[in-house]
């Protein structure tokens, strides 16, 4: 069972009927029991850093989170989520994340200069780094194949962890992986055929 971790941030059921799509048994769920059971997690967001990272720790998911990361469950973080896995964010003040990867969240503005829009919304290709092995969350996708942005803010100096870039006025990370955590600053459930693809071969890590 893949656990979809709510902890009262955003509308989860989308990523739940995607994965049901693909025949995975995943639930959206805020028992601990549940999580730590579970074969894989998924940590969604939207929002707001400070919020989020707030909620998750008041809801006492947190440390579950990095109990379960460390014992080596696959685990996913989309958007939001995949920022809280950095280890701060600067997104109206400086926030401590969860520091499951190296790096930290800043505002895509002075990165991607005038002309373009913030938030940074719509479809977007996918560039692999040429320095490393294609992530295994890529097994079924290609370079150059286009998923779903809506983010303001992405991760920095996380270089050593970058699986995939987009290009908007700059190169920004769209996903990001250490081990058994990885992260995708898109939305694979908004992101069509790509998406579930994406979705698939998470299930099989």
């Amino acid at each position: 069972m893949i656990a979809i971790i709510d902890y009262g941030v955003g509308n989860l059921f989308s990523l739940q009927s995607s994965l049901k799509f693909i025949g995975a048994d995943a639930e959206v769920t805020n028992d601990i029991a549940k999580i730590k059971a579970a074969d894989r997690i998924i940590l969604p967001g939207v929002g707001a850093f400070a919020d989020a990272i707030a909620k998750l720790r008041e809801s006492g998911m947190e440390q579950v989170v990095l109990e379960e990361a460390a014992n080596g469950k696959p685990l996913l973080g989309i958007c939001l989520g995949m920022q809280m896995l950095l280890e701060k964010s600067y997104e109206y003040g400086e926030h401590a994340g969860l520091g499951l990867i190296g790096g930290s969240v800043k505002p895509i503005a002075p990165m991607i200069g005038e002309g373009l829009k913030v938030p940074h919304i719509g479809w977007n290709r996918l560039i692999f780094p040429k320095d490393r092995e294609k992530s295994k969350l890529f097994q079924y996708i290609n370079e150059g194949d286009c998923v779903y942005f809506v983010h303001s803010y992405a991760g920095v100096d996380c270089d050593a962890f970058v699986s995939a870039r987009t290009e908007y006025g700059a190169e920004l990370t769209a996903a990001v992986e250490r081990g058994n955590v990885y992260g995708t600053q898109f939305h694979p459930e908004k992101s069509g055929e790509v998406g579930l693809k994406i979705l698939k071969a998470f299930c099989e890590l």
